[in-house]
């Protein structure tokens, strides 16, 4: 998907959210659970059975009441590489049944790889390799070999997203450093990379709790896509995000995941996400209105 394809998603959908599946098997609504353990022994190897189908069966929903509102999922690998074959499998299933049933919304997969070049190959493929990905998260802090492997012309269409400026608060401790040249290291980060590839191949990632730094962030970055979490559980203003980042291809995708996707317990869970998500959909909507860019 090029910046142009993803932008004119964003136009269609009058949305620039990403909607985060974040999936935890302890957070799932009671009834799901409680289906679990009535079922986990009736079969050999039921409990993975029953777990796998108890997780894609919850991400299948969310998926299926918040579609008509975003233009973008992103699973955490963490929460799938935890649970084993088992998680990978429920992953797979889950951007396999996306692509399948809502083509035109972009997956990424936020595995924050990053590693010598053969490593990084070998990522690569497993990532962008497979048909129903469309982008992984990348730690940059390896330098170029590190990064070239994701932006390799055979994965085009393809986008590599590059930390640059995190969301936690321990992001002090390295990436805003100030370097001998007065650049902080997220700044510079910033442009060293962006000659790496293209505006249609690396977006970056950057806070929401940090949205003061975005007007500087987009003088070095003006036409790149931002990939944007913090907003809602994580205390980050959408307005202000929109203030400083949008650009005249959007520019944003705003990730919300467990504001969305455990916005209730109960059996109602897949109808409350879809609310939330409409939510920040038409709020959206008014931002992009004001900008002019739909």
């Amino acid at each position: 998907m090029t910046r142009d394809e993803l932008f004119a998603q964003i136009q269609k959908k009058r949305s620039f959210l990403c909607v985060g599946l974040d999936t935890d098997f302890q957070k799932l609504p009671i009834h799901i659970k409680e289906e679990y353990e009535r079922t986990e022994y009736k079969y050999e190897d039921g409990w993975k059975r029953g777990m796998k189908k108890s997780l894609y069966e919850f991400n299948k929903a969310i998926i299926d009441m918040t579609a008509q509102y975003t233009v973008c999922y992103k699973l955490n690998l963490a929460f799938y590489e935890v649970l084993g074959s088992i998680g990978l499998d429920v992953m797979l299933w889950t951007c396999r049944y996306i692509r399948d049933n809502y083509p035109e919304i972009f997956i990424i997969a936020d595995a924050k790889r990053g590693d010598i070049g053969n490593t990084s190959e070998m990522y690569a493929n497993a990532f962008l390799g497979v048909p129903f990905i469309d982008a992984v998260t990348l730690s940059p802090y390896m330098g170029r070999d590190s990064v070239d492997p994701f932006l390799d012309s055979k994965y085009r269409g393809k986008w590599a997203v590059i930390l640059a400026l995190t969301s936690n608060k321990s992001a002090e401790d390295f990436e805003t450093l100030e370097l001998a040249n007065g650049r902080k290291l997220y700044e510079q980060v910033l442009e060293t990379s962006k000659g790496w590839g293209t505006t249609d191949n690396i977006m970056y990632v950057v806070g929401a709790t940090r949205a003061e730094t975005l007007k500087g962030i987009r003088e070095i970055v003006p036409d790149h896509f931002l990939l944007v979490p913090g907003v809602g559980a994580q205390g980050g203003s959408l307005q202000e995000v929109a203030e400083y980042g949008l650009n005249e291809k959007c520019g944003l995708l705003v990730n919300s995941s467990r504001g969305i996707i455990y916005a209730s317990e109960g059996e109602n869970f897949a109808k409350a996400a879809a609310e939330k998500a409409c939510e920040m959909q038409q709020e959206m909507e008014g931002l992009l209105r004001n900008k002019g860019l739909i």
